[in-house]
């Protein structure tokens, strides 16, 4: 036919059936919408693909994103510092120290990890020269005694010979 293979891809001229059945999808988008507010497009395309719609997700994307129906999560959000506490604040030791060589400072950190059953605590020890983490421990509890066994093991690692005592 000496026509190119691309004739054959190019969108057809809008034609009003095919307005029509995306006018219909968008309509029936709207009722699921209403039905289950909470439903994101990848939800209503599972429903759409339940109702026998032929839809894939990018398009339900695009026309929930056009007729405003896209839910917007509200994320619950977790206040895990109090800045305004009534406890000492210590000053900043290593405010213009310039880090040359390993071991120079430490750095510490601790944060919280959820899993199944809850949480557990997590407190590294991390070198400000070489920013690996030299010492760790993982605890359920936040107890002192999680601190101390990353202080412990980054001692440990690094070479030091003699283990300070911490009076426990």
């Amino acid at each position: 036919m000496n026509i190119p293979v691309s004739t054959f891809y190019r969108r057809k001229a809008i034609n009003p059936n095919r307005m029509k059945t995306e006018a219909d999808l968008v309509d029936r988008i709207e009722a699921i919408c209403l039905e289950f507010p909470r439903y994101g497009y990848r939800r209503v395309t599972e429903q759409l693909q339940r109702d026998l719609w032929c839809v894939n997700h990018k398009k339900v994307l695009r026309l929930m994103r056009e007729s405003d129906l896209l839910c917007r999560v509200k994320r619950r959000w977790t206040n895990t510092t109090d800045s305004k506490h009534c406890f000492p604040r210590y000053p900043n030791l290593i405010k213009g120290v310039d880090v040359v060589r390993l071991n120079q400072v430490w750095l510490a950190d601790i944060t919280y990890i959820r899993i199944l059953t809850g949480f557990v605590y997590l407190a590294v020890i991390l070198d400000a020269y070489s920013r690996k983490a030299v010492g760790h421990a993982i605890s359920t509890s936040l107890a002192s005694a999680l601190t101390l066994r990353a202080l412990s093991m980054a001692i440990i690692v690094t070479g030091h010979r003699k283990i300070p005592s911490y009076g426990h």
